[in-house]
Order: structure tokens, then C-alpha cells, then sequence
């Protein structure tokens, strides 16, 4: 057999080899609950951990969960989801607090969390996606910037439709700041007077 046949055959092998390995971990980070999916593609954390998971999504670290901090840990406070019923949100917050609520006070403790998890407890995927809770930025820069980009990447080099969206909206916002801090200066602003209430001529 010829070495170029032979080099072919095991660069092919390599790749099937590969590409099933990718599967498998796809499969594999299908397969786990939403929880630790959220915990890898939301935080990059690979590992689950309930009293750091808690922690994490305790956002304003007052040892418990509130519905609307339920909320914001399945991504409903993000853009992506404004349109979700006022139902599912419903449906969200009712199935959650009935899985993990143990005392009916519509809180969950950092107890009753870790109480639900020692009895082998999985919060549901409600078909909602990994759970987007962070702000733009962050989003912007962890489902983004470190997939496609490096600390090589030059600002000519920022050409995709995310990374175009992304700095408009900051001109945008630039510019809207601007607009506010001349207005701010003026003793009067003509256009929020009312039509009747101006002078003519």
C-alpha cells in the first residue's frame, strides 16, 4: 500500500474517531440535567455544585430565592425570552416552589435547596434555554466573544453580526447619553412643552 493511501486512511480514521468523541459529549451534556447545563454554558463551570449553584443565583445575597429570582435564573428577565406568557412564568414559579418550598412560604431557602438536592432533586428544563441572566455584556462576552474571538483579536477583526449588534447598541446608548446631558443644560426644553401651552411665532 502506497504511503500516500496509508496517510489518508489514518487521517480519516482520526477524523471519525474525533468527530465521534464530539457526540459523545454533546450527548453527554444533552443527557444532564438543566441545572449543570446551565452551570457549563451559562458560567463555564463544568462541575455541579448545589451550595454554589444556590449562591450564584441568590443575586442580591440574602441567603434566599425569591419567584423573581427564579425568574431570572431560567433567563425570563433576558431579552431573548420577553415574549414568555405571563402563564409559563406562572408555571415556572408554581412547579419550582411546589418541588423545593418545603414550609409553603413561596421562598426557598438555602436550606430547602440543599435539602431538595440531597434527595436527589433535578430543577425541570421548561424548554426555555440555558437560562441567560446575565447583562449584555456579559452575555455578549461569554456565548461570544470567548467562542470566536481571543486576546489576539484585533478591533478590525470584530466583523460578525453579534459583534456589529453588540457595538451599535453601545454607540447607541453613547449617543443617547450625549443627547440627555445637552438637554440637561438647557433651563427650558421646547419639545416637552405642550403644543397649547407654547408661544406662536
Amino acid at each position: 500500500m502506497n504511503l500516500l493511501l496509508k496517510s489518508s486512511i489514518i487521517a480519516l480514521a482520526l477524523a471519525v474517531s474525533v468527530a465521534a468523541h464530539g457526540n459523545h459529549e454533546q450527548e453527554a451534556l444533552q443527557e444532564d440535567d438543566w441545572a449543570t447545563r446551565h452551570m457549563a454554558e451559562e458560567h463555564h463551570i463544568g462541575n455541579y455544585d448545589a451550595a454554589s449553584f444556590f449562591s450564584l443565583h441568590d443575586y442580591d445575597s440574602n441567603g434566599v430565592w425569591t419567584t423573581d429570582e427564579v425568574l431570572r435564573t431560567y433567563g425570563l428577565e433576558d431579552e431573548s425570552l420577553k415574549d414568555t406568557t405571563e402563564a409559563k412564568k406562572e408555571e415556572v414559579k408554581r412547579e419550582v416552589l411546589l418541588l423545593i418550598d418545603a414550609n409553603g412560604d413561596s421562598i426557598i431557602s438555602q436550606q430547602e435547596w440543599m435539602d431538595f438536592n440531597k434527595r436527589g432533586g433535578k430543577l425541570p428544563d421548561f424548554g426555555l434555554g440555558p437560562g441567560h441572566h446575565g447583562d449584555d455584556e456579559y452575555e455578549y462576552e461569554i456565548h461570544h466573544y470567548e467562542k470566536y474571538h481571543d486576546e489576539n483579536t484585533r478591533e478590525e477583526d470584530l466583523i460578525h453580526p453579534e459583534d456589529i449588534a453588540h457595538f451599535k447598541k453601545h454607540e447607541e446608548e453613547a449617543d443617547a447619553e450625549d443627547r440627555q446631558t445637552e438637554l440637561d443644560k438647557m433651563p427650558i426644553v421646547e419639545h416637552n412643552i405642550p403644543l397649547k401651552f407654547r408661544r406662536s411665532g
